[in-house]
């Protein structure tokens, strides 16, 4: 199961760091807004035209998807904020336990919050 989890993170990394990959080796889609005045034009940059086009011509879709890469880098920052940014364990798998644990730890941290603002009674089948 650990294993999905990198590849999953850089997916969203590589969309985020590479809004114009030109070779994609992972399979990743950069949904990146354009800017206004932007052309479709661009040389020898095939994912560029196609993100351009699909922008232009479906809007709507298009910032459906970009709103779940939003939502990643958002929750990114929040478990980097409230966790900090270092990962300490020295092993691969380590470092994904520890990642893994920063992530329940900020599910557990939003649960919480939810109940209190929601006015949630907890059951704990006692």
């Amino acid at each position: 199961m650990y294993c999905d989890l990198p590849r999953a993170l850089l997916r969203v990394l590589k969309s985020v760091a590479s809004p114009v990959c030109q070779r994609n080796e992972i399979g990743a889609v950069p949904y990146i807004p354009f800017r206004k005045g932007t052309t479709g034009r661009a040389k020898n940059a095939p994912t560029w035209k196609k993100m351009y086009h699909y922008f232009e011509f479906r809007n709507e879709e298009f910032l459906e998807h970009y709103h779940k890469r939003s939502n990643a880098e958002t929750t990114f920052h929040m478990i980097k904020s409230k966790f900090g940014d270092a990962v300490r364990s020295k092993t691969e798998v380590a470092q994904v336990n520890e990642v893994l644990l920063k992530v329940l730890r900020y599910n557990i941290c939003v649960m919480i919050q939810e109940m209190f603002e929601l006015g949630i009674e907890p059951n704990f089948f006692a």
